[in-house]
């Protein structure tokens, strides 16, 4: 069994929505790399990076959350949220994710994804239902 667990962000910091509604979010710590770094503490290898930020705006926005996170943990990063175009693909794995989490992306621009997996490769990619 792995266990992947999940840090989402908004504005930089840790945060939980209720019912995926931004109006009830609730902060539960400022600094996501102390969080990763005691999952990696914990013995986890994986974690699950969500831009809340980026999936509102359509564009990756906390990426530099992921390129701390990625350069001081040897976690295994999804990122996801915001990742609308080839680059921001190429920003999450430039700011060191392993793989990119996808959506709406695969149904509503079939033609551009296809182009994302010939270019980054089929491996690269974790596609998700919401």
């Amino acid at each position: 069994m792995t266990i992947i667990p999940a840090i989402d962000i908004i504005d930089g910091k840790c945060v939980r929505l209720t019912q995926g509604d931004y109006n009830q979010k609730k902060e539960y710590n400022e600094h996501p790399l102390e969080v990763a770094k005691r999952f990696e503490d914990a013995g986890l290898k994986r974690l699950h990076l969500v831009d809340l930020d980026g999936a509102r705006e359509k564009k990756v926005k906390n990426w530099k959350v992921l390129e701390a996170i990625a350069s001081k943990t040897s976690l295994v990063i999804d990122f996801g949220g915001g990742v609308a175009d080839e680059r921001d693909v190429q920003m999450v794995f430039d700011s060191g994710a392993t793989f990119a989490t996808v959506g709406s992306i695969a149904v509503k621009n079939e033609f551009e994804f296809t182009k994302w997996l010939l270019t980054f490769g089929a491996g690269k990619f974790l596609l998700v239902r919401m």
